[in-house]
């Protein structure tokens, strides 16, 4: 973080919010002066509970008080409706991953693990979020080409080369290669150093080593070598983004605990096992049967994603058929996510009454999934479900059926926009 981010807060009470890279808040804190605690967390030690955030962090937001009391009523406010990861894992005693880096080793690995021993290895932990620290720990073993095998290897003592000479990680480079002699292990720890200063979030301090070396490997026409450190500049440059600081004022607080409340509201109304945080909206348009088409949106926490928001040209219903319409876009949809290992959504939401409901089903059905799905019927805002005859009415001013109304709403704009482009389209096509 540059020092005129810092400059921008101020040295008064409030509350402080930390983002992940898509979004999601991981941690709410108060502090009688924000400048000062924010400021902490970049200049931590290794043990403390900062740097267990540092590497995940890409934004912070900040709400000024009038006293440290009334950040105090704020903070409980807010985490009692968002309910961070990580404020969830120092108040309870769940068993959550940590990263452990065996610098005890002749050739360090990088290990997944939930129990932290005293064996002289670093770990860097607990991190409550499993998906993206797995994916940390995999972006790591390829940037840095660090062993990614289970065998316990010394340098005195290498396996028989027979053994390991097939080895796939070495052929295609994802590996220097140790346990076939073609590194010692002074050089392969020299080589992986950095992962300590990464894994500590000291990103600038790592970027100032590399391009020195850099330079001196250019310097002494060692390309290859060069070549490889500037590989790693540039994934530091992607990995590591700036950190925002930004002021909110007290309407987005309240609007930040009025979606928090909605989805809340709805995981009870609906009996979900889960807090519905990522809903997808479908919806159909057509005219007469010509240009049939269907759209796709996703809220996130409340809010539209809409780089998320996908439109789909109906291609195997050749007639006005809702019901088919909806089973092979919500097919399309699913099986393509299926494909690209992507994220599921919490829950669905189709618009109209229990034939579409039944389509949606369907083709989940016939995918293998179980994702909650419930349909939206106009006029008295009927809520259809899964094994219920009966369709569900909420109160007309409940924050649950106004945030799925936005939702329905949503997806009826975006199909209606891209079928009045498909019209026109065709019709100067015509011409």
């Amino acid at each position: 973080m540059k020092n005129n981010k810092f400059m921008q807060i101020p040295k008064l009470p409030g509350v402080y919010l930390m983002y992940d890279g898509v979004g999601n808040v991981i941690y709410i804190g108060k502090a009688k002066n924000l400048k000062s605690r924010i400021s902490s967390y970049f200049s931590a030690d290794i043990n403390s509970k900062a740097t267990t955030i540092i590497t995940s962090m890409r934004k912070i937001d900040y709400i000024l008080c009038a006293s440290e009391r009334e950040a105090l009523i704020i903070e409980r406010q807010l985490i009692g409706k968002i309910n961070p990861h990580f404020n969830s894992m120092w108040k309870d005693d769940k068993s959550y991953p940590y990263i452990k880096f065996s610098i005890n080793e002749d050739f360090p690995r990088l290990v997944f693990t939930r129990r932290k021993i005293k064996d002289s290895a670093l770990y860097f932990g607990p991190y409550p979020q499993l998906f993206y620290i797995k994916k940390l720990i995999q972006w790591l073993k390829r940037l840095f080409k660090i062993r990614p095998c289970k065998i316990d290897l010394f340098e005195g003592s290498l396996p028989k080369e027979k053994n390991v000479k097939s080895c796939l990680y070495y052929h295609t480079e994802l590996c220097y290669g140790p346990c076939l002699g073609n590194i010692t292990s002074e050089e392969y720890k020299q080589k992986i150093r950095g992962i300590e200063l990464f894994l500590n979030g000291k990103f600038k301090k790592l970027k100032n080593e590399w391009e020195k070396q850099m330079f001196n490997l250019s310097t002494n026409m060692f390309y290859e070598d060069a070549k490889e450190i500037r590989d790693r500049l540039y994934a530091l440059q992607s990995m590591s983004e700036r950190v925002m600081i930004s002021e909110i004022d007290q309407e987005e607080v309240n609007q930040s605990i009025k979606r928090a409340d909605s989805i809340n509201e709805l995981k009870n109304f609906l009996g979900l096992k889960c807090q519905p945080a990522i809903i997808e909206g479908f919806d159909n348009s057509n005219i007469h049967g010509m240009d049939a088409v269907a759209s796709m949106v996703r809220f996130q926490n409340g809010i539209a994603d809409k780089g998320n928001y996908r439109r789909f040209k109906i291609k195997t219903v050749h007639s006005v058929d809702d019901f088919a319409s909806m089973k092979e876009v919500v097919f399309r949809r699913y099986s393509s996510l299926i494909r690209k290992n992507g994220k599921m959504p919490n829950l669905i939401l189709v618009d109209g009454g229990k034939g579409q409901l039944k389509s949606a089903l369907s083709a989940l059905n016939k995918l293998m999934l179980h994702i909650p799905v419930i349909s939206l019927a106009k006029g008295n805002e009927e809520i259809f479900l899964q094994n219920k005859d009966e369709p569900l009415i909420l109160n007309k001013h409940s924050e649950s059926l106004k945030l799925l109304q936005s939702i329905r709403d949503e997806a009826h704009r975006f199909a209606v926009s891209y079928h009045r482009k498909l019209r026109m389209k065709n019709f100067f096509d015509s011409l």
